[in-house]
């Protein structure tokens, strides 16, 4: 049996290793943003019924729209439920995961019977079948060109190879996003509607991709793989564009301020996002020294001299997060 990825947001371990803070946790260990999506509570009945096709085809042409994408729509429960969707489309082989990166990308080949191999971004992929890239990527931020990506298309593309991108980060950075190349053979892309609009709990996805494979996704995924309310509140924010701008203009602002937060504490910052940071530990004291102030970050078994850290919200926590690094 496989061992399941960790993840950010795990506050009942949290609490279980340093108690339940009196203040309660102030959680930084996701990439998600700190002020959500001010939606409009759907109404009750769609809470009562199964999701509407109509709703169902509103949401896939306002994600077209919000992508500038000419590619399917498949919608799913979170770009999660794609990830582990996908392995089972293809026959066992070689799969390439640029890493390190999100690790449930890995763990969902892996479990499907394929063979992994993590490796670095430039290394050769000629002998792989699929390779997966998290663009821009979690947890250091790093970025792949448009240019190069097409090329790592063309060149699987020609074998019946698929490019696997998870775009999980790429909203607060639209022109780094490959979706409007999507909808030819062999490229996936997928979004995460959680993140960026600060409604992780809605668990909404799209995988973007062409016809042939969101055929055989749909398969897989059954009818209503999305429920109502999740319809409803997505519609909302995808064509919200004025939110859109001034959340981006937030974040953007939110992460100059904690880079010089971080820098003023001593702490160096190595990368990351506008949803996240990534910095240098040298040890696990930092992660431990927030922890004890009520503090929950993300640190990494693969490399204890990391942490990441995502962005406070109110003013209040702003502060409780500048006192704990005194």
């Amino acid at each position: 049996m496989i061992d399941a990825p960790t993840h950010g947001g795990n506050l009942s371990t949290a609490s279980v290793l340093y108690g339940t803070p009196a203040a309660g946790w102030l959680d930084l260990s996701t990439g998600i943003n700190p002020n959500r999506y001010p939606f409009q509570a759907p109404p009750l009945e769609v809470h009562a019924r199964l999701p509407d096709q109509a709703r169902e085809q509103a949401l896939v042409g306002a994600a077209q729209r919000y992508y500038g994408t000419p590619a399917e729509v498949m919608l799913g429960a979170g770009s999660q439920s794609f990830i582990q969707s996908l392995p089972k489309l293809r026959p066992v082989g070689k799969v390439a995961v640029l890493s390190p990166t999100y690790a449930e990308h890995a763990h969902a080949w892996r479990a499907a019977g394929h063979e992994v191999i993590e490796q670095a971004e430039d290394a050769d992929i000629s002998s792989f079948g699929v390779v997966v890239a998290v663009n821009p990527n979690n947890p250091d931020g790093r970025l792949l060109s448009v240019q190069q990506l097409m090329d790592m298309h063309a060149a699987l593309a020609t074998r019946g190879g698929w490019l696997i991108v998870d775009e999980a980060f790429a909203d607060t950075e639209p022109k780094t996003s490959i979706a409007d190349h999507a909808g030819v053979p062999g490229l996936v892309v997928l979004r995460s509607f959680g993140k960026f609009f600060g409604l992780a709990g809605v668990r909404l996805g799209f995988a973007l991709c062409d016809k042939a494979l969101a055929t055989a996704l749909r398969s897989v995924l059954g009818p209503w793989s999305v429920s109502g309310p999740a319809l409803h509140i997505g519609h909302q924010a995808l064509i919200d564009a004025e939110w859109q701008i001034q959340a981006r203009a937030d974040l953007s602002g939110a992460r100059k301020r904690i880079d010089k937060l971080l820098g003023e504490a001593g702490v160096r910052v190595l990368g990351g996002t506008n949803l996240f940071r990534l910095v240098e530990t040298k040890s696990s004291a930092l992660h431990e020294k927030l922890a004890r102030a009520g503090i929950w970050t993300r640190a990494f078994d693969f490399c204890p001299d990391i942490l990441r850290i995502g962005l406070p919200g109110s003013e209040a926590d702003w502060k409780r997060l500048a006192n704990a690094l005194l």
